[in-house]
């Protein structure tokens, strides 16, 4: 018998190389497969929609509906329209077959072409002007720009879930458009869901977003009757997204505390045929929401508030 200073037997030796090469083996297979299952994060969830990159106020993206994109500033496809390539084909695809109306409120332009938008133009029960120029923070910042930045942002996010995305306008046209006009190409989109991007003119120490709902209105060429309910709904999708992603509370100055108003006097609500909704995402007047609206992060997240409130009405 060994007394511990012999080797055994060469046969013994081999087997155990054997055995060990095994176990090796096996140990880096399961390596690669978990590798390979795995992905970056593991068992994290996917967040409710995939990150957008900033918009640039000065850039202009292709759209997907009437009028004509300028290019692909969000990066799409040759014609303009986003879901070729890139974001769609990393992402989801549950609102493929979806079609969004974006409508930027207002138009950079319209400033140089004052006497065309005070046209008056029938909304239905009235008849009001065609566009307007819109507001402005204390320091400059325009309306419009702000609009356009943030529905391009929301643009991106959407036609990442699969979204066709039709916009209103996209610094594309010298003026406008109207509003009767604005509310038209969601109807000829035969779009699902329509929003309508602004920030408020009141007062200083009036804060916080607001949601304007389409009041029932039957008069002239305007019906709201069938849009009325989808419309509230949609409406309440976005101010509790809104809140989530952007932390602003409800307009502390109108819709007591709800951060939901409704109102008859819209002509893009009034003609409209499909579920609209106007969002005020804060007041450019007031110090402190000035300093969020003219902050590209938080534009970032006011246009995921709006994609998630989108989608979540979409898919309810």
């Amino acid at each position: 018998m060994s007394n511990g200073s012999t080797f055994p037997p060469r046969r013994r030796f081999g087997g155990a190389l054997v055995v060990l090469a095994a176990l090796l083996a096996a140990c880096a297979a399961g390596w690669l497969i978990w590798r390979s299952t795995s992905g970056h994060g593991g068992d994290r969830p996917p967040k409710a929609l995939p990150a957008s990159s900033p918009a640039s106020p000065g850039g202009a993206p292709g759209q997907d509906g009437a009028g004509g994109g300028k290019g692909g500033g969000d990066r799409g496809g040759k014609d303009g329209k986003g879901d070729q390539a890139g974001a769609g084909d990393r992402a989801g695809s549950r609102l493929k077959g979806k079609v969004v109306l974006l409508d930027p409120g207002h138009n950079p332009r319209n400033r140089d072409h004052t006497r065309e938008i005070a046209r008056q133009v029938d909304v239905g029960n009235a008849r009001k002007e065609c566009d307007t120029t819109g507001t402005s923070t204390n320091d400059g910042y325009a309306e419009a720009s702000f609009t356009l930045d943030v529905a391009r942002r929301a643009r991106t996010l959407l036609r990442a879930e699969g979204a066709k995305v039709v916009f209103t306008q996209d610094d594309d046209r010298p003026y406008g458009p109207c509003v009767d006009e604005r509310a038209r190409a969601g109807n000829a989109a035969k779009a699902d869901a329509a929003v309508s991007v602004h920030a408020d003119g009141a007062g200083a120490g009036n804060r916080g977003f607001h949601v304007i709902l389409p009041a029932r209105v039957t008069a002239g060429a305007a019906d709201t009757t069938a849009i009325v309910g989808p419309s509230r709904r949609l409406g309440e999708h976005l101010a509790g997204r809104f809140v989530a992603v952007t932390g602003s509370a409800p307009a502390n100055y109108l819709g007591d505390g709800t951060g939901l108003v409704v109102r008859s006097d819209l002509g893009g609500l009034n003609l409209s045929a499909i579920p609209k909704v106007f969002l005020e995402c804060g007041n450019m007047r007031d110090a402190q929401d000035a300093a969020q609206l003219t902050d590209p992060q938080w534009r970032e997240k006011a246009a995921r508030g709006i994609a998630e409130g989108i989608a979540d009405f979409l898919t309810e």
